[in-house]
């Protein structure tokens, strides 16, 4: 451990007994495909009992209309988040018919690009512009990518913690507002760095359904091989949905977002909404047939740039995401490199959640110097190589010039971790950090152990293909959420919710009183406007 990790560490764990530096605040969205009994991804609208997913607050639609996204409200406790989602669960298996949600993150069978219906969200403007988005991502990536699923992990520290640490660096003149995010972009530097642990200990895809692949080939590094009637599976992998099959884009890369300060981050995002990128410029943005993509520009909206984490700030009305950290700072942060669990009802669970937020404050607590342009190159490759191989015994990082054994690596970085859930058990009664490391710790030294190693471990023993072997689990857990009972007035908001949303929806196309086409060019005229002055 540095001497400055151990020193920060120090000097915490008084203020933590204390309970002074307060809890951390989570919210966990959680994506699922809709899939027919036989496991082909849905071809229904999505259910009007949820709700209208244009408004509705916890139930909505990603990418496609069959894509359901769950999103929790902000919680002090990992149970609470993991409480209302499984009843979000409940809830819309009352709505579902003989429909299941697909626990996986590679999607289920298809049947082509066309196969996957985007998602609808009616007439207004702004759902307008929504559509019209994903109909970019259409024409720019196709849609197959847009049907893999995961989990975001949302994530903020209290201002008690970042008032200790202000004072423990001396610098308490400064605003919190400007230290907060420029100890949250230290935090997203560390984090990339080592990210590649949380693929491998949390990777839950190195199979697929060879119906993903629509005829194109595969990147040989991935070193596929076929199982059963129409499986690729890659036996080292730990996520496929973050390798080249997945969210990856050669005209983003350029772009080489590599965290370093928040003036840097809103001006290369600005700068890729308003930069046309020639390929887009020749698939035209309004055709016959009317709008196929927002713009040409390298990215249409913020949205669609890539990445495993994100900084975030709730937006104001009429205002972009990068207006809003401009405006008042890093608000809390977005983990966006995490597969669904298969084995978990919830794709996610406790012991993970506690484990994130230990690994996130080790981050925020750790040494974190800038990127300079090759480490960001080394990160990338180091990312890759644990998706690709992870679980290989003999898979080797690049770490500060010299190559590294992952496991041994790994070690070094839970026995760090350990020091730091002690802060966080402080104001528990108990240790459920600790202990959520010690239960991941075998994962280590077993890659069998991981969520990836255990779906192929099931494969090849006995011999299913992945949509077999995914859909049994999802008939699993939809008997589970259809017999299990909810709350009763949990059951009365969430159908409260769904009627106010279709009012909410109604009014908003009602309110509408300008044509798309100058909403737009408005909405674009507002996101190129500097809302600040971001100096850290």
């Amino acid at each position: 451990m540095s001497e400055q990790l151990t020193t920060v560490i120090g000097r915490l764990k008084g203020p933590a007994r204390q309970g002074l530096i307060g809890r951390i605040r989570r919210g966990v969205e959680k994506e699922g495909l809709r899939v027919d009994g036989d496991g082909r991804i849905a071809q229904t609208p999505h259910p009007r009992g949820l709700g209208s997913k244009l408004t509705h607050p916890h139930i909505t639609t990603d990418y496609s209309e069959a894509l359901l996204e769950y999103i929790t409200p902000v919680t002090c406790r990992p149970e609470d988040a993991l409480d209302f989602l499984a009843d979000l669960h409940r809830f819309s298996y009352r709505e579902l018919g003989d429909e299941l949600i697909w626990p996986a993150s590679m999607p289920s069978r298809l049947a082509g690009n066309a196969s996957i219906p985007i998602a609808d969200y009616g007439a207004s403007s702004v759902g307008t512009m929504k559509h019209v988005y994903r109909k970019g991502l259409d024409v720019r990536y196709g849609r197959i990518m847009q049907a893999i699923a995961g989990v975001h992990y949302n994530l903020s520290f209290p201002d008690t913690l970042w008032q200790q640490l202000r004072e423990i660096d001396g610098i308490e003149e400064q605003a919190l507002s400007d230290y907060r995010s420029s100890r949250y972009f230290g935090l997203i530097r560390q984090f990339r760095r080592h990210s590649w642990l949380l693929m491998y200990l949390f990777g839950a895809s190195p199979a697929f359904d060879e119906s993903f692949l629509d005829g194109r080939e595969a990147p040989e590094a991935l070193g596929l091989r076929r199982h059963g009637a129409a499986t690729r599976l890659s036996p080292y992998a730990t996520s496929l949905r973050m390798s080249g099959l997945g969210y990856q884009n050669k005209v983003q890369a350029q772009l080489k977002i590599c965290f370093n300060s928040l003036s840097n981050y809103v001006g290369t995002l600005r700068h890729a909404i308003a930069t046309p990128w020639p390929a887009y410029e020749a698939l035209g943005v309004k055709t016959a047939e009317g709008w196929q993509q927002l713009n040409a520009n390298i990215l249409q909206i913020e949205n669609e740039y890539y990445s495993d984490i994100r900084p975030k700030r709730v937006a104001w009305q009429d205002e972009t995401p990068s207006q809003a950290l401009e405006a008042r700072g890093v608000e809390y942060i977005e983990i966006r490199c995490l597969d669904l669990n298969p084995f978990l009802p919830l794709g996610i669970d406790a012991t993970q959640m506690r484990f994130l937020d230990t690994f996130m404050l080790w981050c925020l607590l750790s040494e974190s110097p800038w990127i300079d342009d090759a480490e960001c190159d080394h990160l990338d490759d180091n990312r890759r190589l644990v998706v690709e191989r992870g679980r290989d015994p003999e898979a080797r990082l690049h770490l500060d010039g010299v190559e590294r054994q992952l496991a041994a690596r790994a070690e070094e970085i839970f026995a760090e971790l350990g020091q730091v859930a002690e802060l966080l058990d402080a104001q528990e009664g108990g240790s459920p950090h600790a202990e959520a490391l010690e239960a991941l710790a075998p994962r280590l030294r077993d890659p069998s152990q991981t969520p990836a190693g255990q779906l192929l471990a099931r494969l090849e023993s006995s011999g299913e293909d992945f949509v077999e072997a995914t859909l049994a689990l999802a008939r699993e857990q939809a008997a589970q959420w259809r017999e299990e009972t909810m709350d009763p007035s949990r059951e009365a908001l969430f159908t409260e919710l769904g009627e106010t949303s279709h009012r909410q929806q109604q009014e908003l196309e009602a309110a509408d009183t300008e044509s798309f086409d100058d909403f737009l060019d408005h909405y674009f005229t507002r996101a190129r406007e500097p809302r600040g002055t971001p100096v850290v």
